[in-house]
């Protein structure tokens, strides 16, 4: 067909229908680092195990029509994702026959997870990733968390060259590694997480074995009854909901955030006890009750914004809810940056009747002659 200026365009190449006598396709000639990032664009293509046993899932399917090349570049992926429900023992076989380099990303995605789905291929992630691991364990059935330990706990190896860890692990426990070190670990995300002895958290995020952790959080863990850190690097510090803490003690020089809600339901035959001691921290979010008596910070001189627990304007129990956040506001005599949350409980509509009809009877009497 010819242009409207008389030239005729030169004809494309066409691709090999990816049979067996077709010639090699143009995608295949490219290098082999190229393909790979071709590849890592394609979502689940990462799910190697179906290619394990020659069920491609749909990405790999289609790049396969091209070549047979495509097949085995799975193996040189840095990056790994499993999706729901995944089988423990494909992704043990995939980590065995990955030959990359460096795997810098793993993701699973597990189904009513229990140890035993975990054994098989977790070890072998340990001595290979050497960047994001990130597991999500999800339940079909909720059922209460405080009996979750019933479906078992496993022990969580030492990731020795991993930099990060996300751990959502919903009704199963897990105990941390009594012995190695985290030697590259920067960031470490625990949620909905049940923890098992011997070994305490506290003790495996210190110092002596993460030596290089900038941010921990923690939120929604049971089994953490005391909580001692004692840490030379960590930046940034966010431990939410942690069920039936006792003691918590942070000892951080390096420790620029903190955000705590963990003392909720205390009482006077509860008094949990707080000791912080970090110089230079700059943030500051305690939505927590605060009790001199309980709660020590020590010498905060660079303290630029807090966020304190709510304060009711008016209600039957503001006076005594609302000393918990006077005293954190009296500690601090200089605050750059305020965040307080006001609270108007709601009035029912019949109290809402009664100052009215209230109301209208005192405009008709101060009208009456």
């Amino acid at each position: 067909m010819e242009h409207c200026d008389g030239e005729i365009p030169a004809k494309r190449p066409k691709l090999s229908d990816g049979g067996e006598g077709g010639s090699e396709d143009c995608l295949s000639a490219l290098p082999e680092d190229l393909l790979i990032q071709i590849i890592l664009k394609l979502r689940d293509v990462a799910v190697a195990a179906q290619t394990m046993s020659h069920l491609p899932p749909c990405s790999m399917s289609l790049t396969s029509l091209l070549s047979s090349r495509w097949r085995r570049l799975w193996r040189l992926l840095p990056r790994l994702s499993f999706p729901s429900p995944s089988d423990p023992q494909r992704i043990r076989l995939v980590l065995e026959s990955h030959d990359a380099p460096a795997l810098r990303y793993l993701k699973v995605s597990v189904l009513d997870g229990t140890p035993d789905s975990l054994a098989p291929w977790l070890p072998i992630a340990a001595r290979r990733l050497s960047g994001s691991l990130c597991l999500i364990n999800s339940v079909i059935q909720k059922g209460s968390e405080d009996t979750a330990g019933e479906r078992g706990a496993f022990e969580l190896p030492c990731f020795e060259n991993t930099t990060k860890i996300w751990l959502d692990l919903g009704p199963l426990g897990v105990s941390m590694p009594s012995s190695g070190v985290f030697t590259k670990l920067t960031h470490l995300c625990l949620v909905r997480v049940h923890l098992h002895g011997p070994c305490r958290l506290g003790e495996a995020v210190s110092s002596p074995r993460c030596p290089y952790l900038r941010r921990l959080t923690v939120h929604s863990a049971w089994g953490v009854g005391n909580f001692t850190i004692h840490s030379e690097s960590l930046k940034q510090l966010k431990l939410t909901n942690l069920h039936g803490l006792q003691q918590l003690t942070v000892i951080a020089p390096a420790l620029i955030l903190l955000n705590v809600n963990c003392f909720a339901k205390r009482s006077s035959n509860n008094q949990p006890v707080a000791n912080i001691s970090a110089p230079h921290l700059e943030f500051l979010d305690w939505r927590d009750v605060y009790d001199p008596r309980f709660t020590k910070f020590g010498n905060i001189e660079n303290l630029k914004w807090l966020h304190a627990s709510s304060f009711l304007v008016y209600g039957q129990y503001a006076k005594r809810i609302n000393s918990y956040c006077v005293r954190l506001l009296q500690f601090f005599e200089i605050i750059q940056s305020l965040r307080l949350k006001l609270v108007y409980l709601r009035v029912s509509s019949s109290l809402c009747e009664l100052c009215h009809r209230c109301v209208n009877m005192d405009s008709k009497l101060r009208n009456y002659p």
